[in-house]
């Protein structure tokens, strides 16, 4: 009898029937012998909505209280489960996070999840019932009721899988694993049977939106076999073939077959580069720069600085375009103390990455990335590498040329 941790995304319980479709998997597996938990997210949309009635109050809501107001979703989609398995003749019983306890710090909005009390839990997994705990939240020292912030039901599914030594965790969603790439951009884009957690945490961190980053760094951090499946096929689907389907993500020593050089490519639109022209070159100059930014809660990825002339130097770095504007201003506003010459900026532009743990024993890899863009006209803006990934900055026009060029070059449509 395993210990199997079932997550259900907006999607999936975006309106009463498919709750109904929700409770009738939940109990196959029960029935198959298995304790089962759950962790379902707010119905489609409602999180938005909650969040919008907050700002028609408050354009800047309080975080404490947006909380306890963004929490209620998750609520209200626990206690419909747990009634649509009643219903159908199952042991049910439904709690918010505050209940179980998940432990929480106090940054409201975008908690950390500290520890969580399983002892409940299991009790009443050993009477027989169906377990449904409210995602995205917990409760801190005070008694306040937090939210791990967007996408945070993924997390707290992993964290009750590694809290209760779960033997799997199973992420049902929208769609049927993790592909190469996104299969809008590249049709020939190809589902993975498998993928490691530290492969999967670098697509995540680089655009891939199939999970959240958190949740694969929980996972991998403390060995929760993890698998992302389709929660859109018929609910009755035969159990071996349903747990053998999607993509799961393990670990590098798990698998005997020999890892692919490359595994999947990621792309980030959201990305706008900032240049400081001219800055005398000295110790500290990329804490001058970057220490305001830093304090102005903006968040840097790629950086290069460049070789001295003169004694001077030019220092570029890239940020989310949301943020681009108020760096520029920040940067400008210490223009003059940073005695650069000017703040340039491109707010048109796009990061590519090869990612594969595959690269760490194959040579060739960033020429064969360099030649392709170079054969398409692609011209590199900045390259930042890790053990497994090589990220490129380019033009965002030709962003989805270049993916669709290195899918190709690297044989990612071929098993």
């Amino acid at each position: 009898m395993a210990l199997i941790v079932h997550k259900y995304g907006g999607t999936s319980m975006g309106s009463t029937d498919r709750i109904k479709n929700v409770a009738r998997r939940v109990a196959k597996w029960h029935d198959a012998g298995h304790r089962i938990v759950v962790v379902p997210s707010a119905m489609s949309g409602e999180t938005n909505r909650l969040i919008a009635l907050a700002k028609e109050i408050q354009e800047q809501p309080d975080p404490r209280e947006l909380d306890m107001i963004a929490s209620t979703g998750e609520q209200v989609s626990v206690g419909l489960l747990s009634m649509a398995l009643l219903a159908i003749g199952k042991k049910a019983v439904s709690y918010a996070g505050w209940q179980v306890a998940i432990k929480t710090d106090s940054a409201f909005t975008k908690a950390r999840i500290q520890s969580i009390d399983n002892e409940k839990v299991n009790r009443d997994l050993d009477d027989g019932k169906i377990v449904i705990i409210t995602g995205f939240q917990g409760v801190d020292e005070g008694g306040n009721i937090s939210t791990l912030g967007r996408g945070g039901s993924d997390t707290s599914a992993v964290a009750i899988a590694a809290a209760m030594k779960a033997d799997e965790c199973l992420i049902f969603t929208d769609v049927d694993g993790v592909y190469t790439t996104d299969p809008r951009v590249v049709s020939e884009a190809r589902r993975l049977k498998a993928i490691t957690f530290e492969e999967m945490l670098e697509l995540a961190s680089l655009g891939s939106k199939v999970l959240q980053t958190r949740s694969v760094e929980f996972a991998g951090n403390y060995r929760v076999p993890t698998r992302v499946l389709s929660s859109l096929t018929d609910p009755m689907l035969d159990i071996n073939v349903e747990a053998n389907s999607g993509t799961l993500i393990s670990f590098e020593e798990d698998t005997n077959m020999e890892q692919a050089v490359i595994s999947g490519i990621a792309f980030n639109r959201d990305e706008a580069k900032i240049t400081v022209l001219g800055v005398p070159d000295r110790p500290g100059v990329a804490y001058h720069i970057l220490g305001p930014v830093a304090d102005a809660n903006i968040e840097v990825d790629m950086i290069i600085q460049n070789q001295s002339v003169d004694g001077k130097t030019d220092f570029t770095f890239t940020v989310s375009r949301n943020d681009y504007q108020r760096a520029v201003d920040v940067l400008n506003s210490t223009k003059a103390e940073l005695g650069a010459a000017s703040i340039t900026g491109d707010a048109k532009v796009s990061k590519i990455s090869v990612v594969g743990v595959g690269m760490r024993s194959h040579v060739g890899v960033a020429s064969q990335m360099f030649r392709t863009l170079s054969e398409e006209g692609i011209n590199i803006m900045m390259i930042s590498t890790s053990e497994i990934k090589i990220s490129v900055l380019i033009d965002e026009k030709y962003m989805e040329l270049a993916v669709r060029a290195l899918h190709k070059a690297f044989e990612l449509e071929k098993a």
